[in-house]
């Protein structure tokens, strides 16, 4: 900490109009790093309030003050006194410090934010580098390795760079790689660490770029393979304000730039987790053109259920546990085989088991089974939540319904696109609830 202290009291005098008429050099100095100018209205936010506070008590104030100046913070005590309608303060203990880096959660949040806006791709891995969230139109990926994806160029010693920066749990950039399901696209991939409130490793985010060939240098890219004309430019028109709107709110909530009122950072925060409730449902609205068209056609091979309903389980886990909640799989004795496509399965087995964590109360328990009965399989996920009434359980699969949800969570097509697509697949998808009981949510397909 590089410390200075003042060895007289630093003068000021704002007039009736808050504006500072009178100051020394350092009390000039903060003026300006907060954006105001001698004579002009007292710009630091924390000494205008309390000039104000002195004005109208017309009582002498002594208050200690942190603010931001520049790159640093200011600490000090000020003492404000009425002169009439004028106010006259004297600051002493001026002593100036490097502010506290930010968290390293918000730091990841901030790179995640500000980057995604320029990726045609965006895919998301557990700790183990399997993938957990893909694009729509990549197909049965999910749960599988990322060389599943993807052949990553050797470092100049012939080693994996991917697996050194995870073993730190660093952002990587890998360029000269090739994307492997069939399209043979050249592509950069960025991974940035996702990191828990405890600052540990629970995946990473990929981001996925088009390289142009060099004779094309300069042109624009084409659309991305993967997505039509509606996803493309929904993505690229709304991604890249949401993605500053939220880094900005994250800066001010964390405070990394200096001290903001509590009041302000809640609200920071509040904004924040708006931004990224609308780029969840930009994401949903492109998967919905997706399974809407008359020619989405999901795959067809035989699933086991089972091992399906486990490993979106274990997906989640760390989710559930933050709510002290327990996700009880009844284990099979033999496999359970479904014919659809794994992952769209995993997709919808992994929305069931949000909603379920969502609704449960803490220190609960959520259920899943497999069962078989003749040519159909079902996979059962209960929670002992607030449960369903019966008049609603058709509303609920409806378009943008969030029934219950009083927290801002969830698009409302989470449901929706769920039961699209298991009956794009030849089941369907039901609630079996009651108002107090929990729901049961039953996903239907033909067995294998």
């Amino acid at each position: 900490m590089n410390a200075s202290t003042a060895l007289k009291p630093v003068q000021g005098l704002v007039d009736e109009q808050g504006r500072l008429v009178e100051a020394d050099a350092m009390l000039l100095r903060l003026q300006e790093q907060a954006g105001g100018v001698r004579g002009g209205t007292l710009a630091v936010p924390q000494l205008a309030a309390l000039a104000r506070l002195t004005r109208r008590l017309q009582i002498a104030i002594s208050r200690r003050v942190v603010a931001a100046c520049g790159d640093r913070d200011v600490d000090f005590l000020v003492k404000l006194a009425p002169q009439g309608d004028n106010v006259e303060f004297a600051i002493t203990a001026w002593q100036e410090i490097t502010p506290p880096a930010p968290p390293r959660v918000v730091e990841a949040m901030r790179w995640r934010d500000f980057s995604r806006a320029a990726a045609d791709w965006i895919f998301e891995t557990d700790a183990m580098l399997r993938i957990t969230q893909a694009p729509a139109g990549v197909p049965a990926v999910t749960g599988q390795p990322l060389e599943t994806l993807f052949r990553f160029a050797p470092d100049k010693d012939g080693g994996e760079p991917i697996l050194a920066a995870v073993g730190r749990s660093e952002r990587f950039d890998c360029d000269g790689v090739t994307f492997l399901i069939g399209f043979g696209v050249p592509v950069r991939v960025v991974g940035l660490p996702l990191i828990d409130g405890l600052g540990r490793l629970t995946g990473y985010q990929l981001l996925v770029s088009r390289k142009l060939s060099p004779h094309r240098a300069g042109e624009a890219a084409d659309p991305p393979p993967l997505d039509d004309a509606f996803g493309t430019q929904l993505g690229r028109a709304m991604r890249k304000p949401l993605d500053e709107i939220i880094a900005h709110a994250d800066m001010i909530s964390s405070r990394s730039d200096g001290p903001v009122r509590r009041d302000y950072a809640a609200y920071a925060n509040d904004i924040a987790g708006a931004g990224r409730h609308l780029l969840g449902l930009v994401e949903d609205l492109v998967d919905l053109q997706t399974i809407e068209r008359a020619d989405f056609r999901p795959e067809a091979e035989p699933v086991d259920l089972c091992d399906t309903a486990q490993r979106a389980a274990g997906l989640l886990s760390v989710r559930a546990a933050g709510k002290h909640l327990r996700i009880e799989s009844l284990l099979c004795s033999q496999p359970v085989l479904a014919r659809g496509d794994l992952r769209r399965i995993l997709q919808i087995l992994l929305n069931l088991l949000s909603n379920a964590i969502r609704h449960s109360p803490e220190h609960g328990a959520i259920s899943i089974r497999c069962e078989r009965e003749g040519d159909i399989v079902a996979v059962v996920i209960g929670d002992a939540g607030d449960g369903v009434d019966p008049d609603d359980h058709e509303r609920i699969f409806q378009r943008f319904e969030r029934l219950g949800l009083r927290d801002g969570t969830g698009s409302g097509l989470g449901l929706y696109i769920s039961r699209r697509l298991a009956r794009a697949m030849g089941g369907d998808l039901g609630v079996d609830s009651l108002p107090g009981d929990g729901a049961r949510f039953v996903l239907t397909l033909p067995a294998a």
